[in-house]
Parts: C-alpha cells; sequence; structure tokens
C-alpha cells in the first residue's frame, strides 16, 4: 500500500479558523512536569488506532532524552476527567514549532473534538513564539485528519508519496 504524506504550515496566527471548545467538560493542560512515560502512554494511547510505530522501540533513556527537555512541551486533552487525546509541540532553534503528535484516543474521536483541540495546539504553538507553525499527516491517519488540519488554516506545502 502507498502511503501519502502531507506537510503542511501556518505562517501568520491570523491564518487560524479556530474551533470553540465542545463542552465545559472538556479541558486541556499541559504538563507542567514533563514525564516520560506520560508521553510513551499517550502515544501508545492514541496511535494504536493509526498504525504510529516510530516510537516503539525507544529505550527509557532515548524517551527520557526527547520528552523531558525544554524544547518539547505536552498538553493532554481530557472529557470529563478522562484521558481523550493529547498534543506534542516541539521547537527548533529557528522559532519554527511542530505540532510533532497530535490525536484523539479512538473512544473519543467523532465528538467534534478533533477542531478544538488543534486550535489549542495552534494557539499553543503562536504563545510560543513561533514564526511558522507545521505539521505532517498521511494517509494512515484518520481519515478527517487533513480536512481538519485545512479547515484550521494550514497549507500543503509539500506531497509526498512512499
Amino acid at each position: 500500500m502507498s502511503v501519502i504524506t502531507y506537510y503542511l504550515q501556518m505562517l501568520d496566527p491570523a491564518r487560524l479558523n479556530g474551533k470553540p471548545r465542545p463542552h465545559e467538560q472538556f479541558e486541556v493542560r499541559e504538563c507542567g512536569i514533563p514525564q516520560y512515560a506520560v508521553n510513551r502512554f499517550l502515544y501508545r494511547y492514541v496511535g494504536a488506532a493509526w498504525r504510529w510505530t516510530d516510537r516503539d522501540e525507544w529505550s527509557e533513556d532515548v524517551w527520557r532524552g526527547i520528552i523531558e527537555t525544554d524544547g518539547l512541551r505536552t498538553w493532554i486533552a481530557y472529557d470529563h476527567g478522562t484521558p481523550a487525546g493529547y498534543f506534542e509541540l516541539q521547537k527548533s532553534t529557528g522559532d519554527e514549532v511542530e505540532i510533532l503528535y497530535f490525536g484523539l484516543a479512538e473512544a473519543f474521536i467523532g465528538r467534534s473534538y478533533g477542531g478544538y483541540l488543534l486550535t489549542r495546539a495552534i494557539e499553543e504553538a503562536w504563545a510560543w513564539g513561533a514564526k511558522r507553525v507545521w505539521l505532517h499527516t498521511c494517509t494512515l491517519d484518520h481519515p478527517s485528519a487533513l480536512a481538519n488540519y485545512q479547515a484550521r488554516g494550514f497549507e500543503v506545502y509539500l506531497k509526498q508519496a512512499d
């Protein structure tokens, strides 16, 4: 099966077409104390349905070295106190912020949470001093992922087939 990867970017915060919070019990909070085990859990919890495998072979030292740094921040979405999804932001030396990982756990898909969670990811990226916010997605991700990114204001700048 051929996989197509889309690279998307937003160059101006005014391009954000945000979505409102779906309800009062849906919260998005930053992990104030980075802990690789939390990110490892979220990666598996959210990514299992989409065949996320690039971190599967990481040792605890690799996880710790990447997650527990100043250049990576993590937010968790909660629905009535239950983890529903998350996103990771990674800042480069050139003031670019990548939405490194983003997604909802399978039980929370289809509840209109993705647009708001992505809105928060974009807002947090710009608030972190980004000059450019970018991400990539592929045809293995949720079928609505690309449409959600584009609806929020991202533009495709590169498309690659494997």
